[in-house]
């Protein structure tokens, strides 16, 4: 088992570029694939959870090159998928296995869907129960992997409200919907990521959102067209907390996407008093991008608006971290989703920072987070092989005095391939073991 030995530093400067956005990566796959022609992408995430998006299309007949973060895909039209000769593992991905399920719903052959051990222990129920309701057949196993979907079913529009906004089961029953004979409309309690709706537009589909609805109807083509990743908000969130919370730090981050159903992270790090600016805001492809300057500052605790979680909810567990080095108490209330990501984060990112002296209380919903000094840990801290606990507490390093030892890092690959080499070249001391 893998593991960080993270020293403090006192100062972070640089310009950096984080890896593509791991959300587009994945769409970006999965729909040239269903395209017809030939989809060209850049800036393609080189991650674990993407290739295996990548790999799983492969195994249905698609030709795809790779090079680099470069990618070439030879669509096969919606029709055009063949049946995988053995079960689809898709690894640690969660966003791969919900999303795939919408569209192997409404193949002609029988798939069956496995994942990690972590994943596994991933509830399915919320795409089973919608993709069922189309008129889909599904195995599992009590709600679990492995997923067991019968090929030739017809499927038929349905109008759906979401019960907790989750933009992998929006874009699930969107996918199942590109099938689906009449109108498939998803409502949202709270807006979420729209990567699959922007992506859908840019590739000729028509799709019709009013306000938290959002609506398509089947039967229509995709029509390939050039996809530029922009570089992922949620890994630069760990050098924009990193940068914050240093004792001296100037760092510039390019590229980055600042979709307005992302941008939570920078919302709430303004809140709470963050020296943050955006410059050489640009469109490409349908996405925002923009490049992201911070600067060291003195953090406040605040009580995070609970309509700011569904667009931070990948990123809370840095901003925990960046809660530990505010004065006073953030509370944050809203957040259950985190329960079922990876790893329970709520609890993992409270047990690990009670090593580190923190006071926090953990609520059924969220936390509330004392802001304080990290004292000396004296065992190591345990990740639990989730890639953005381990990452977090890297950066918690910064205000350490003492060396941290992070537990079972080898998922950080899955999502953020260079993390250490970039954390390094921005001045920070992580050494992976």
């Amino acid at each position: 088992m893998s593991k960080f030995i993270a020293k403090p530093v006192n100062s972070l400067s640089g310009c950096l570029k984080v890896p593509g956005d791991k959300s587009i990566s994945h769409r970006s796959i999965m729909l040239g694939a269903l395209a017809n022609g030939i989809t060209k992408i850049s800036g393609f995430l080189e991650g674990e959870d993407a290739l295996s998006t990548l790999k799983a299309f492969q195994a249905m007949g698609v030709k795809i090159e790779r090079n680099g973060d470069k990618v070439t895909i030879y669509g096969v039209g919606l029709n055009g998928l063949k049946k995988p000769l053995t079960p689809l593992d898709l690894g640690n991905s969660g966003t791969s296995i919900r999303l795939i399920s919408g569209i192997l719903a409404a193949q002609a052959f029988d798939s069956e869907l496995c994942g990690d051990e972590s994943l596994s222990k991933r509830p399915m129920g919320r795409v089973i129960n919608p993709l069922t309701k189309m008129g889909a057949v599904i195995e599992s196993n009590d709600g679990k992997l492995p997923l067991k979907i019968k090929g030739g079913q017809a499927l038929k529009g349905i109008h759906y409200d979401l019960p907790v906004a989750s933009a992998q089961v929006k874009s699930c029953v969107l996918l199942a919907g590109l099938y689906a004979q009449g109108e498939t409309c998803i409502k949202e309690p709270a807006p979420t990521r729209d990567h699959t709706e922007r992506m859908l537009k840019g590739l000729g589909y028509k799709v019709d959102v009013n306000k938290n609805k959002i609506c398509l109807t089947g039967g229509a083509q995709l029509n390939a067209f050039a996809i530029q990743v922009p570089s992922d908000i949620s890994s630069a969130a760990f050098f924009m907390v990193a940068a914050s919370i240093a004792p001296k730090a100037d760092i510039i981050l390019t590229g980055v996407n600042i979709n307005p159903t992302r941008t939570g992270v920078i919302d709430i790090l303004k809140l709470m008093g963050a020296n943050l600016s955006l410059s050489n805001e640009r469109k490409i492809g349908g996405e925002l991008l923009a490049d992201i300057r911070i600067q060291s500052a003195q953090l406040k605790g605040i009580c995070i608006p609970e309509e700011l979680v569904p667009l931070a909810i990948d990123e809370l567990p840095v901003i925990f971290i960046a809660a530990s080095c505010a004065k006073g108490e953030t509370i944050l209330t809203g957040a259950k989703e985190l329960r079922v990501k990876e790893s329970d984060r709520i609890q993992v990112m409270a047990d690990g920072l009670s090593i580190l002296g923190i006071e926090n209380e953990v609520l059924e919903d969220g936390i509330k987070i004392q802001g304080g000094v990290f004292s000396k840990p004296s065992i190591a801290i345990k990740s639990y092989h989730d890639h953005r606990i381990s990452m977090s507490f890297a950066v918690a390093s910064l205000r350490c005095q003492y060396t941290i030892e992070i537990e079972g890092v080898d998922n950080v690959k899955t999502s953020f391939p260079n993390f250490v080499e970039l954390a390094n070249f921005s001045g920070m001391n992580i050494v992976e073991i």
